[in-house]
């Protein structure tokens, strides 16, 4: 992930390009080695972001099922025209692009949807019922802050604001997630970034992996552990 306040030139990035069926699909390195971004010239989410974390939440996309399916893919995220494949550090990406790309011409070859159940109401929309400082931060991480994470193929969401202690919780996805420059990215940037644009808060923390993500973590170790015994 790449800090949203930087001045610095961006550094070079390598895309690759594979034309499979009809459909053009390309390819873009991101900070995180384990992660890359799919460009398949087709929409893909209407609008926010979508993370799946283990082949049980992929269960509700036909696409992230399709790519879970997949030996040695970790997480899968959806963009508005990208889709984040992370995969496990024991797999190389040149084993593993020509199975992601004949999963998503698949998928776009099936007319199938991008998720069953449609689209959950993204977490930078403001409630009626949000304080005006919730609503403020939702404003600047929807502005300035997710246009710049999501040109590097991840994402960054609203958790909950502490009013009390003044301290925000946001959840990197995709790209971001266990990349080695997140938590400067959240410090140096972000933080110093919400903190001057909304004095009240005093600090921005990353959220923990929930239940389920850790849970699916724990399924997919052990999987491993039996496959290289």
């Amino acid at each position: 992930a790449r800090s949203a306040a930087r001045s610095a030139a961006p550094s070079p990035r390598t895309i690759a390009t594979s034309r499979l069926a009809s459909m053009f699909i390309q390819t873009q390195n991101t900070p995180n080695p384990s992660s890359l971004m799919f460009l398949p010239g087709e929409p893909v989410l209407e609008k926010g972001g979508h993370n799946f974390a283990s082949a049980r939440e992929a269960m509700a996309s036909p696409l992230a099922k399709r790519l879970f399916v997949i030996d040695g893919v970790e997480n899968v995220f959806f963009g508005t025209e990208f889709i984040t494949v992370s995969k496990s550090e024991d797999h190389a990406w040149s084993t593993l692009k020509p199975e992601i790309f004949a999963a998503i011409t698949e998928h776009y070859s099936s007319q199938d949807p991008i998720m069953n159940d449609g689209e959950q109401a993204d977490s930078t929309t403001i409630n009626d019922d949000d304080s005006e400082t919730i609503a403020m931060i939702k404003e600047l991480l929807e502005t300035r802050i997710r246009p710049a994470v999501q040109e590097d193929g991840g994402d960054i969401v609203f958790v909950d604001y502490a009013e009390a202690t003044g301290v925000v919780t946001l959840k990197l996805l995709g790209a971001c997630d266990g990349c080695p420059s997140s938590s400067i990215t959240l410090k140096s940037g972000i933080e110093n970034m919400i903190k001057h644009y909304v004095p009240e808060v005093t600090e921005v923390r990353e959220a923990p992996p929930d239940e389920a993500e850790a849970e699916g973590l724990k399924a997919f170790q052990r999987l491993e552990d039996q496959l290289s015994a």
